[in-house]
């Protein structure tokens, strides 16, 4: 199946259904802490939108554990970058409609939590096909040890994704069964 035949797929199954399920926060963090050494560092996340699994939740967990918390700010040049955030600060509708910083201090994540539309046993990812974050985590791999986590329901995944040398392997995808 194509790309874009399994995105529209996925993205209609999401829409159906979609429950409020949550990624268990203590699950994520004891994996985010055997994996890098963070003495509370900068986590990147991102708003919910198109029914996707709300990350919200386990952002506003990490800032009340003294982690800083960024989101994407996408610019006229269809280039992405993190923002430093918190709960108590405003956000405003972005380019793409999606909610953004109003205040702007530019960070590099140590770890970014990944929006995903569907995922295979390798931890391809597909997404909305702009090749946002596929793009940015190249780019910040580079410079930075980035640490990429996915989290989607697990009925988003599907047996093998076909990949290109733009797309990004995450280093790990969560779904709301993990424990």
């Amino acid at each position: 199946m194509s790309k874009s035949n399994i995105r529209e797929k996925n993205l209609q199954k999401r829409k159906t259904k979609f429950a409020n399920n949550r990624i268990n926060y203590f699950y994520l963090k004891k994996f985010i802490l055997k994996k890098r050494n963070l003495n509370k560092k900068i986590i990147g996340g991102y708003h919910p939108i198109n029914f996707e699994i709300d990350c919200l939740n386990l952002l506003k967990n990490f800032e009340n554990d003294g982690f800083k918390i960024a989101l994407p700010i996408t610019d006229k040049n269809n280039k992405m970058n993190f923002y430093e955030w918190s709960f108590n600060q405003p956000v405003h509708i972005g380019k793409l409609g999606i909610p953004e910083p109003k205040k702007r201090k530019k960070v590099k994540p140590d770890v970014l939590i990944v929006p995903i539309v569907a995922f295979d046993k390798y931890n391809h990812r597909l997404g909305y096909g702009g090749g946002y974050y596929d793009r940015y985590i190249k780019k910040t791999k580079k410079n930075n040890n980035l640490l990429t986590i996915g989290i989607a329901f697990s009925f988003q995944k599907v047996r093998k994704l076909a990949s290109n040398k733009f797309d990004q392997k995450l280093d790990l995808i969560v779904t709301e069964k993990d424990k």
